[in-house]
């Protein structure tokens, strides 16, 4: 609801006097909402957003155009004041409904922004896009970092357009990956083998003893004489791990391996953010 203000004048004469001024009530029977399927978000996430117009007057609304900015966010480019877009349209992700019936697909403009255009809403009806989003190298990773994510309706018709926004926040996690190599790849029997094994954490929250992170494997063949370090510290049967001298099955004990989070570094000649894992090493070592 908007409200309005008008005043009169009236000349004679080489005079002037102003009339009262009068007020009045705009009822805006357009309104709209944006909703996001997930509260946070991660690296390479596809996000859902859906937009939902409404119309609660008796005269139908045609040809409406919906501008979506893909999370602007200003940034300083080369020492540059520009503008950033942390969200890039998933080609061919946009469904257009109108009182809950599919239409045919909107027309769809995506570059830096993106704009659905030729969008009708019935008298006492409703129309909904849906569309999805995937979270790209602008986006802030680190602990506290949020995309809002605003879209406009305009149109003729309307009293003015109409802003709607929503805000996802940055998962408060860890996030792990594990590589294994060996050294050497060829050996002779009765021969030391070393298998290392690098977990990487590429969240903003560091994997701690309550994570309960663990390592099993099972070694063919079997190592005898194991010797076993997680970075640099000497670790001890039974109480770090446990090994089976006959099969060859080994497992860290739960809470044991820690990992620390990543950090965070944006490029001051592009703006994009750069992960730096945090980073733990855990070797086995054995004679076969």
């Amino acid at each position: 609801m908007a409200t309005f203000y008008n005043q009169a004048t009236l000349s004679y004469n080489g005079n002037t006097t102003t009339s009262n001024i009068t007020s009045g009530e705009l009822m805006e029977v357009l309104s709209a909402t944006k909703t996001a399927l997930i509260d946070t978000y991660t690296s390479n996430d596809n996000v859902t957003y859906i937009i939902n117009i409404i119309n609660s007057g008796t005269t139908a609304f045609n040809d409406l155009t919906v501008t979506d900015n893909l999370g602007a966010t200003a940034a300083t480019v080369g020492g540059i004041s520009t503008t950033v877009y942390p969200l890039t349209y998933v080609a061919d992700s946009a469904q257009y409904y109108v009182n809950g019936v599919r239409q045919a697909d909107p027309a769809v403009s995506a570059d830096t922004t993106l704009t659905f255009t030729g969008i009708s809403v019935p008298a006492s009806g409703n129309a909904t896009l849906i569309y999805q989003a995937s979270v790209n190298r602008f986006a802030p990773l680190n602990t506290g970092g949020t995309i809002t994510n605003s879209a406009v309706v305009s149109g003729t018709g309307l009293s003015g357009d109409i802003s709607v926004s929503a805000t996802i926040t940055a998962a408060q996690r860890a996030l792990l990956t594990i590589s294994k190599s060996l050294s050497p790849t060829t050996v002779t029997e009765n021969g030391r083998l070393t298998y290392t094994f690098i977990i990487q954490n590429l969240g903003n929250t560091a994997a701690d003893a309550g994570d309960s992170v663990t390592v099993t494997d099972t070694f063919n063949p079997v190592l005898n004489s194991l010797n076993v370090t997680f970075d640099g510290t000497q670790w001890t049967a039974n109480t770090n791990y446990t090994y089976n001298n006959l099969t060859g099955a080994f497992a860290t004990e739960a809470g044991q391996i820690t990992v620390p989070a990543a950090t965070y570094t944006q490029d001051p000649a592009t703006s994009a953010w750069t992960v730096n894992p945090g980073v733990a090493v855990l070797t086995v070592t054995g004679i076969v």
